[in-house]
Formats: structure tokens, sequence, C-alpha cells
């Protein structure tokens, strides 16, 4: 469709990103009958995924959730960046989703009844708005004294190249996610690693639903407070699997405490240690993409965007506190690919109700 073509003088919802969470989102609106767009940043479908790294196999994924009325792709040594875009692509087209796309929203301001997205010199004017732009365009780097004198290689997982780009080279992974220990299991068998974390990595034997639940319900929590959502991930533990097995063998998960400053040529700890390195990788996360939203005013003090809590439906809550009008899928505890379906669906019904009442 025409990427640069406002569909009407003013939509009843706007969905920004066609990721999971705004395919999802999407789909749930059309059947209430909802008239919406979808703006999608990316020249293609897939969302973050056409951007993962190619050696992250299907089956090294944590898995992707069907998207409402369709079946997600098996596990397979394909490369997800090429499976998931595609499936993307096919329910786009399958389901008719008015996706336009490339359009990069760069801000969303409130003209009083209506909701005012602007990209580029095109705006287009909505009663209520879903924002599902998820965290990978906003890679997070922390500050250490002497991180810009450092002479090798710095680079976020967002742009991780392939553990062959590595090789001979002295390879610092900062972080205690499940990126960290999935990139170490891929560049501990080509060359020499060093694994730091701020606290010490947390394991796990077993995960079920139960322990599941716990694990939104804290980030759900959060966003309940205002506080800036924690990833789902980091409250679950670590796991190794099967082809992390070599990794553990070489010692790639004997984890160091965080060092105190970067030098030219390695890291320095408190204690006057230095340990030479050639690449710092940092693995450590990204933030929420709600930059565009920043004109609405929806966050706390604290710096998260308050969500009305669901009750019995923890990963349901996406109606913002400060304007019922916008709704944020793909964020806090919905920030997971089950959760953004299951939250696209609670988005919608929130959307018809905020129309329903408008116009009582």
């Amino acid at each position: 469709m025409d990427a640069h073509r406002p569909t009407g003088p003013t939509l009843d919802s706007l969905v920004i990103g066609a990721g999971q969470a705004g395919l999802a989102a999407s789909y749930f609106l059309r059947q209430r009958g909802v008239d919406h767009v979808v703006l999608d940043a990316n020249p293609e479908p897939g969302g973050a995924w056409q951007h993962r790294w190619t050696s992250l196999s299907m089956d090294d994924v944590h898995g992707v959730a069907d998207l409402p009325g369709s079946s997600a792709p098996t596990r397979s040594r394909r490369p997800a960046n090429l499976v998931v875009p595609a499936y993307f692509g096919d329910y786009e087209r399958e389901q008719g989703l008015p996706v336009l796309r490339p359009v990069k929203v760069s801000r969303v301001e409130d003209e009083g009844e209506l909701l005012v997205a602007h990209a580029g010199g095109h705006t287009w004017r909505t009663r209520t708005l879903v924002n599902a732009t998820g965290t990978w365009t906003r890679p997070f780097v922390p500050y250490y004294p002497g991180v810009a004198s450092f002479a090798g290689e710095q680079l976020h997982t967002a742009d991780f190249p392939g553990a062959e780009h590595f090789r001979g080279r002295r390879v610092l992974v900062v972080g205690g996610g499940a990126s960290a220990v999935q990139l170490l299991g891929e560049i501990a068998p080509v060359t020499e690693t060093l694994w730091v974390t701020r606290r010490p990595p947390v394991w796990r034997d077993d995960f079920d639903a139960e322990a599941g639940l716990a694990a939104v319900t804290a980030v759900e929590e959060r966003v309940r407070r205002g506080l800036p959502p924690a990833s789902v991930v980091s409250v679950t533990g670590l796991a190794l699997r099967p082809q992390e097995q070599e990794a553990a063998r070489l010692g790639a998960y004997d984890r160091q405490p965080i060092f105190e400053r970067i030098e030219p040529r390695g890291v320095r700890w408190a204690d006057g240690r230095f340990e030479p390195v050639d690449v710092i990788l940092w693995a450590t996360g990204f933030r929420p993409a709600v930059d565009h939203l920043a004109p609405l005013g929806l966050r706390t003090p604290e710096g998260g965007i308050a969500l009305v809590p669901v009750p019995g439906n923890v990963q349901g809550a996406t109606t913002s506190v400060v304007d019922p009008r916008v709704q944020l899928v793909g964020y806090g505890p919905s920030a997971s690919t089950i959760g953004a379906s299951r939250a696209g669906r609670q988005a919608a019904l929130a959307v018809s109700r905020v129309l329903t009442a408008a116009a009582a």
C-alpha cells in the first residue's frame, strides 16, 4: 500500500508497529469492525525478526507464538530471520491487514479529541492508538568510565555478525541475560571469551507454567506502579541448552563480577586486576521504543508508563492510566510473543470500549 497516503481524514484507531503485537492487534481490530491502519517503520514484513543474526535458527529461539487464527512455523535449523518474516508477510496478505510501510512515526500529539501521528511530512489523525513498537530499535549500552578510550571493537547484540567475526580475538561479553548465554555458546567454541555480569546469574533446572506466571506477574507489578518495565526473561532465570554445552565445557560460563573501568586495551577491576580484550560485546538488553509518545506525557516520575491492570489477566494490561485512548502492546508483561498476541486482543477490546463511550 502507499506508505505516504493518510487513509481518510480520521481513523478509529492507528496501530504503530507490525511485529507480533501489532499484527495481533490489527487482526482483533478488524474482527471488531474498527477502521484502522498499521504503520510499520520496516521496509519489509517481519518486525524485529528480520534484523536478528543469521546464526539464530528456529531451534535456538525461545519460541514463536501463533498469530491469531494461524499456526506459527515449527522448530528447524532454518534461520529465524528468514522463517519468521516470511510467516508474518504471509499472514498480512492472508488476513488482508492494512499495513503501510515504510512509515517511521516520529511523534504523536494530542489535539483534543484526536491523536495525531507524524511521520515525515505526513500525518494520521485517529481517535485511539495502539503502540506496538517493541524494543529492538533501542539497544541499551550502559556507561562505564573510560568506555570512549577503548581501542578495540564494541558492538551490541543487536548487531551480532556471527561467531566467525570474532575468531582469533579475545571477546568480553557483558550482561547477565539469555542473549549473553546464547552468544557465549556460539563464540566460545571458536575463540577465547570472558563473561562479566553486574549480579551473579540465577540458573534454573526447570521452568513450569507456575514459574512463568510468577515471572510475568512481577513484571506486571512494575508496570502497574509506573516503573520502567523489566524484561520477562530477566526474572525467569537462565538455562543451558544442548548447543551450549561445549561452551560450558570450555568454561565460558565462569562468570566474573563487573569491572570498574574500561581502558584502551581491556578492562580493570577495583582491586587492580586487568584483563586484556579485543572486543566488547554488550549483551545488555533493550529499552522500550516509546520516545515518539513523549508529547502525550504518559510517563510517570519513575520513568515508566503506568498501565491499568486487568484482574485475572497479568498480560492484559495495555491501557495507559494517563490517556485511556492509548494502548501499549508488547510492553512490560506482554513483551513476549505469547503475551503480545494476548495483549493484542485486550487492546482491541479496550479500543472498542473507548469508541463506544465516545459515541454515546
